[in-house]
């Protein structure tokens, strides 16, 4: 990122690994170097365009109404409450079950025991493998369970458009398209259910293990 005088010198430079302070930016009419010094505006020439261009009335006229929203905004029927009102057919935003098991006192932490590895993934790791934003793969189980909630593909969106969902989210874990699992000989969000030897998708198996009541562990740094 660069400011917009910067982004304009480089562009009439035609590269952007010049150095400002020792070569010209090109030549001028008389035939001679033309240094960034040479046009760069000053304080006083940026300050004079800008009283020039900008009035107090501009910001006055735009706050005065910046909370009344547009047309469209104004037209949305909302509901009313002090309470959200969530809508169990959103695929947008679901209410996640977390705090409908939470308790005051937190549940001591058990042994791991007999637990099989979900994923073995090296070093490396990083939020985008283990959360990834981008694009909703048409052959994952987020695409499964917006189908099934009958959404067309061309409206699969991104994980992070769906982060209000957690369904789409417990889905998406690990599903980066760049995934390296040592477990399974291709990159992606594959691995190995161990008890049956089948290869599926890492939410696929994680809900198989989690449903057999088997815990799971995941090797990666």
């Amino acid at each position: 990122m660069a400011s917009p005088p910067l982004v304009i010198a480089y562009a009439l430079a035609g590269r952007c690994d010049i150095d400002f302070k020792t070569e010209p930016i090109g030549k001028g009419s008389d035939g001679k170097d033309v240094f960034l010094s040479d046009i760069w505006p000053t304080r006083e020439e940026v300050q004079a365009v800008t009283h020039a261009s900008i009035t107090p009335d501009m910001f006055t006229k735009n706050y005065d109404t910046i909370l009344d929203g547009s047309e469209m905004w104004q037209n949305l029927e909302a509901p009313t409450g002090k309470l959200y009102t969530w809508d169990e057919s959103s695929t947008y935003i679901h209410n996640p079950p977390f705090f409908q098991s939470t308790e005051a006192q937190p549940t001591p932490l058990s042994d791991i025991k007999d637990a099989n590895v979900l994923l073995n993934m090296g070093d490396s790791i990083t939020t985008d493998h283990i959360s990834p934003a981008g694009k909703i793969a048409t052959d994952s189980p987020a695409a499964r369970y917006l189908q099934e909630k009958g959404v067309g593909k061309k409206d699969f969106n991104t994980y992070g458009a769906r982060r209000g969902n957690d369904e789409i989210m417990a889905r998406g874990t690990f599903a980066n398209v760049r995934l390296i699992n040592k477990m399974v000989d291709q990159v992606g969000p594959e691995t190995v259910h161990v008890p049956s030897g089948k290869q599926m998708a890492v939410f696929d198996a994680a809900k198989e293990y989690r449903d057999a009541g088997i815990g799971t562990i995941i090797l990666a740094g």
